[in-house]
């Protein structure tokens, strides 16, 4: 009898095709003789096995890899020589991160890029474990700024807040730490600015185009700028965008935005941003016109506020009066707006002390109740009075400050006087100081969430000598 092949024994068509498609393949031809079964479940192994084969050699040389890893971050943990323990840990990170690039197919490449518990292993502590390294030299600035990091609360997703604290982070970390550091943090707060599904306060950009501008990105923050109507956020971004470009050196773009904010306050009737306007113009340069925006807005508020048609005034305009109104002027603006902007005293205190104004301010500073806001406001006396070249007022300012800190060791009144040390001293002192504020601070962490941005804006003023962050 011999046997005959009829279409519906036939050898069913093989594609090579993996997965779902392979699965039909094999179902198809369930009804096929044995030996074409197994030659067809033959076919489909060869197929897989380069694939299979692939991924077990990255698992395996994976593995091995992260084993060694592992036993460095051990004898690193068991090591007393500091710098044989940094070498391990910094052998150990080379390993770990040539996992990720090398072999992405691995298991443990996706475990370690999405920051997952490998064992016990933290991935995430291990990197912080690693930037701890910088404190190899305690007193050294990166240092400080690593500590100041563990001040700082974690963010909350989804973001439903600006968070000047981590902004300041990526700001300090763009000038004095580690630039690779600055995008990861600033780029969740402009994501949640674009999609306006954040708070108000977020879509409102009170810090986002600041911290860019900030970092170097300024076409990006005149960008997103330029999409806010309302004069508040328009022209406060603008003024920021301005003193940004001026510490950079790029006066003409500088003045570009500055006339920018001119225009826009003018054909949007934006009064009570003037004060913004008239600074911006002084830091370009333009004073003439600077002080007579400045004297028609006084005029026009003083107006409106007599005749009940308003508030009087922006605190804004009692800081440009610092620098181009009198003495009297700018403290009785001052006295106006102080109780609901006390950040201004020290401003508007520090302006007119470098005028010359030593006995005014001097007393005015004397009286303050708030012990962290009268130590600020000492430090800005301080350096108006060395800008005016007149050491003897900077030293009597210094003994004022010292008092301070002896009645109330606040960790804010001490970062103050790592503030002034630096101003009155070329040697690096400060430092010391700083390093007192911050184990103060250290210990009190858990009383309040807001030490950290003190002490960012001191080390960021004190490391580049401008107050990016007051």
């Amino acid at each position: 009898m011999s046997l005959c092949l009829t279409e519906s024994w036939a050898l069913p068509a093989l594609r090579p095709v993996t997965g779902r498609g392979g699965m039909l393949a094999v179902w198809s031809a369930v009804r096929a003789p044995f030996w074409l079964v197994a030659l067809a479940l033959l076919s489909l192994l060869l197929l897989l096995a380069p694939a299979a084969r692939a991924q077990a050699d990255q698992n395996a040389a994976a593995n091995r890899q992260f084993v060694l890893a592992m036993q460095a971050i051990q004898h690193a943990d068991q090591t007393y020589n500091a710098e044989e323990q940094t070498t391990l840990l910094l052998e150990a990170d080379r390993l770990l991160t040539d996992i990720i690039t090398r072999l992405p197919e691995s298991a443990l490449a996706v475990q370690l890029v999405t920051n997952q518990f490998i064992g016990d292993f933290d991935y995430a502590q291990f990197k912080t474990k690693l930037r701890s390294l910088v404190c190899s030299d305690p007193k050294s600035s990166r240092c400080l700024l690593h500590r100041i990091e563990g001040l700082i609360p974690p963010v909350e997703y989804p973001i439903a807040t600006p968070r000047w604290d981590w902004l300041s982070f990526a700001v300090a970390s763009y000038h004095i730490g580690d630039k690779e550091r600055v995008r990861p943090i600033v780029a969740p707060f402009l994501q949640a600015m674009r999609n306006g599904s954040a708070s108000s306060d977020i879509s409102q950009d009170l810090f986002v185009g600041r911290t860019l501008a900030l970092t170097g990105e300024i076409d990006l923050a005149l960008l997103i700028t330029r999409g806010f109507a309302d004069c508040s956020t328009r022209i406060y971004n603008l003024s920021d965008i301005v003193e940004s470009l001026v510490w950079e050196g790029n006066m003409s773009t500088a003045t570009q935005v500055a006339e920018e904010a001119v225009e826009f306050a003018r054909t949007q009737g934006c009064a009570w941003e003037l004060g913004l306007v008239a600074q911006s113009l002084l830091r370009v340069g333009l004073e003439a016109r600077a002080r007579t925006l400045f004297l028609n807005t006084v005029e026009e508020q003083f107006s409106r506020f007599k005749d009940k048609r308003g508030n009087c005034c922006p605190p804004e305009l009692a800081v440009a009066a610092g620098d181009l109104g009198d003495a009297n002027l700018a403290l009785g603006l001052l006295r106006t707006v102080q109780e609901e902007s006390p950040w201004v005293i020290p401003q508007v205190l520090g302006k007119l002390e470098a005028r010359g104004e030593k006995a005014l301010t001097l007393t005015y500073a004397d009286q303050l109740q708030d012990m962290d806001l009268k130590a600020e406001t000492y430090v800005e006396l301080i350096s108006g009075a060395l800008r005016a070249k007149d050491r003897s007022q900077a030293d009597l300012l210094s003994a004022r400050l010292d008092k301070v800190v002896n009645d109330m060791r606040s960790p804010v009144v001490l970062v103050q006087r790592a503030r002034a040390d630096k101003l009155m001293y070329s040697d690096q002192r400060w430092r010391g100081s700083f390093q007192t504020a911050l184990s103060e601070a250290e210990r009190g962490a858990g009383q309040r969430r807001d030490l950290a941005v003190p002490f960012l804006a001191a080390l960021v003023q004190i490391e580049t000598g401008r107050p990016m962050l007051e």
